[in-house]
């Protein structure tokens, strides 16, 4: 995909699947925003992945659930590089508790990140976007529609994302802006390293859950952003926007035993409740 000329801002892009994002935009000649809430070094060495390779990127600090935050990445980028014409949303926060377990503050975390900072970050693209138009890319998640265990809050946190998506690409049609949602199945990041080895029974868990045997890692989904991102999705009338695209390698998720023998996800034993930022995953507490 050719971005030569374009400007994008990706949110929460320091490791995982937002880095790989960052970069592969940045390889297709894009200039990224790499955004970052917390880890600063981490940020930094994305965008010195990207600037190796030729391209440009410039790390930015901003809480994308806080309108200010998002005011201030927005300007941060335009004083960079120009005014962006791409934006994926990339940052959120993964919850798995039973249900009977959450707490308001608990719902008021994860939809503030995975919904409410879409909205802000949307309304402030409005601002910046040019009038030939721009692409917003939302990541979802499979579970949106395939809900594992103990994923109330996180699965329904997406399934608002989804229907965000839908809503916008009606509105702002009109103003030759595509959105679109790319959802992936659980992926082998740096983040999954730190839940299990490699080689764990979790892992083959994953693995077993594809046809190909192939898990998927970050970088199996990053074209497919940067088709979405690119000239090539708008054809002459924006054509591809609406879409909530499933990139999970068919991955069976009906039910979390998807091999034979496998025993529970770590989200069904209690001592090993998971919670899961950015694309890091840590045990509770």
């Amino acid at each position: 995909m050719d971005l030569t000329g374009k400007v994008a801002i990706v949110t929460g892009a320091t490791s995982g699947i937002g880095a790989a994002l960052a970069k592969c935009l940045g390889a297709s000649g894009a200039a990224v925003a790499v955004n970052y809430a917390s880890d600063h070094e981490v940020a930094e060495h994305t965008v010195a992945e990207i600037t190796r390779k030729g391209g440009r990127a410039v790390a930015i600090h901003a809480d994308v659930s806080l309108a200010a935050d998002v005011e201030r990445l927005f300007h941060e980028t335009t004083k960079a590089f120009g005014p962006p014409s791409v934006l994926v949303n990339n940052a959120g926060r993964y919850d798995f508790s039973p249900i009977d377990v959450v707490t308001e503050e608990a719902f008021h975390r994860e939809f503030n990140l995975n919904v409410l900072a879409a909205i802000l970050t949307v309304q402030e693209a409005l601002k910046y976007f040019p009038e030939t138009g721009g692409s917003i890319i939302n990541i979802s998640s499979i579970t949106s529609e395939n809900p594992v265990h103990n994923s109330a809050l996180y699965s329904a946190s997406k399934g608002a994302l989804d229907t965000l998506t839908a809503a916008l690409a009606k509105e702002l049609g009109p103003k030759r802006i595509r959105v679109n949602a790319v959802a992936p199945c659980s992926m082998l990041t740096e983040g999954f390293y730190r839940l299990a080895n490699r080689g764990s029974e979790l892992e083959e868990t994953m693995t077993a859950a594809t046809p190909s045997g192939w898990p998927g890692v970050p970088d199996d989904i990053a074209p497919l952003v940067a088709f979405l991102a690119s000239d090539d999705s708008a054809g002459v009338t924006g054509w591809v926007t609406g879409e909530r695209i499933s990139a999970s390698g068919a991955a069976l998720i009906a039910h979390p035993t998807v091999a034979e023998g496998s025993g529970p996800l770590p989200s069904e034993i209690p001592e090993k409740r998971l919670r899961r930022v950015k694309n890091l995953v840590f045990p509770e507490t």
